[in-house]
């Protein structure tokens, strides 16, 4: 049998600064031995300091980079050389745009992203892909899912967060046609059971993992709580300001720093005026990954008391929970059905009711109060990370999957 062909990586921006946990799982798996070739949906345009992201980046065939009358140009190369897969291609996603599952408005785009996957199909054809793996469900997965039906090969994918309840756009089909399905968690392993039935095997749990050797505990800074997240409703940071407030009415002495920007930025800035916050909560916006790390380690606790939003959006697993636990800081989240995954109530972190201020607030005076308790839900959450939420478990699971869907 011929050896498989590379792996191609697709996302919607690859790599980005943001999303630590895409890239990060591309150079683990090059590191094990594994061709990976890498496409981003749009063109990846953030600065990096290190070298290897910085290769990524120019290594990244951008899907949409040819634009509208390049990627026309290319389908009708594909028409020319190969005119029945092209039918069949470009005819399967203009019977999935009319779908029950795809609103309105959307329809259209499905046509153009099938296209999309036509022409990079075209664009990567000479490389000998032997698969395709999507990171999202949504736009990432939907052009993975066309390219690989071009070149006559499979594609697998992984979901998140918003990619699979806020912005879902052929999910049952996804399921169904995918080689694998990488579930980051049991919770989403059901879920999608419940959209679509389809082999336990062919479904494996794959965490987002992080390289457990890159945090370790360091000196802490007492009364310090962090935040790490984007600034939007399901994260919680209202809840956590909230929280603080009462945190200072019951005298409590703490200081809050928070990073991360986004679309709430000007409200929860309002929130920290408005209760008198300013000395003790603050918001210091985007941060380079390494000044994260280093705000995270000397945290006494790290909250993110992420819930439900009011569009019904919620998070997976979120990679800043496994950092700050990897590092040995004492962890609180809001008790999400997939963080349960990570985080065991009492042991390896805290858990409290999403949107509940008065309960943070305990939780967290409990902790700053308690030394021991800190030091010892730290070393559970780093030890449960280190368990299951390793980089080195992660990938061979991985790369396991690869060689099924590849034989």
């Amino acid at each position: 049998m011929a050896e498989p062909g590379p792996i191609l990586y697709i996302a919607g921006q690859l790599p980005k600064l943001s999303e630590t946990f895409v890239y990060r799982e591309v150079l683990a798996l090059r590191s094990a031995g594994v061709d990976v070739r890498v496409a981003s949906v749009h063109t990846p345009g953030e600065k990096f300091e290190r070298e290897e992201l910085r290769r990524l980046q120019n290594d990244a065939v951008v899907v949409y980079e040819p634009g509208v009358v390049g990627m026309v140009a290319h389908t009708a190369l594909e028409l020319l050389s190969h005119p029945i897969r092209t039918i069949r291609t470009m005819t399967r996603g203009k019977l999935d745009a009319v779908g029950s599952d795809v609103r309105l408005g959307n329809r259209p785009k499905v046509v153009v992203q099938c296209m999309a996957g036509v022409s990079l199909a075209r664009r990567v054809r000479g490389l000998g892909i032997g698969h395709i793996h999507a990171h999202f469900a949504h736009v990432p997965t939907t052009v993975a899912m066309y390219a690989a039906k071009q070149l006559g090969i499979g594609f697998s994918f992984t979901g998140h967060a918003n990619d699979l309840f806020q912005n879902r756009t052929l999910l049952a089909k996804k399921l169904a046609r995918a080689e694998f399905v990488s579930c980051i968690s049991e919770w989403h392993r059901g879920w999608y059971a419940e959209i679509e039935a389809g082999e336990e095997s062919k479904r494996p749990v794959i965490r987002c993992g992080v390289d457990t050797d890159d945090f370790a505990p360091s000196e802490q800074t007492d009364g310090l709580i962090v935040c790490v997240a984007r600034l939007v409703e399901k994260k919680g940071i209202d809840t956590l300001i909230e929280a603080c407030g009462l945190l200072k009415e019951r005298g409590c002495e703490f200081a809050c720093r928070i990073g991360g920007d986004g679309p709430m930025r000007d409200r929860l800035a309002s929130m920290i005026e408005a209760g008198g916050l300013g000395g003790s909560v603050e918001l210091l916006g985007s941060m380079p990954n390494d000044e994260v790390r280093s705000l995270v380690g000397s945290s006494v606790v790290f909250c993110l008391p992420c819930r439900d939003d009011s569009s019904g959006d919620r998070d997976g697993i979120p990679v800043a929970l496994m950092e700050s636990m990897a590092s040995g800081v004492a962890t609180v989240s809001g008790d999400l059905p997939a963080i349960r995954e990570l985080i065991e109530d009492g042991v390896s972190g805290r858990l409290v009711p999403g949107g509940d201020a008065a309960a943070l607030a305990d939780v967290l005076e409990g902790l700053l109060n308690n030394r021991e308790l800190r030091a010892r839900l730290g070393q559970g959450g780093r030890q449960r990370v280190i368990d299951e939420f390793s980089m080195g478990i992660n990938a061979a699971r991985l790369i396991n999957a690869f060689e099924s869907a590849q034989h």
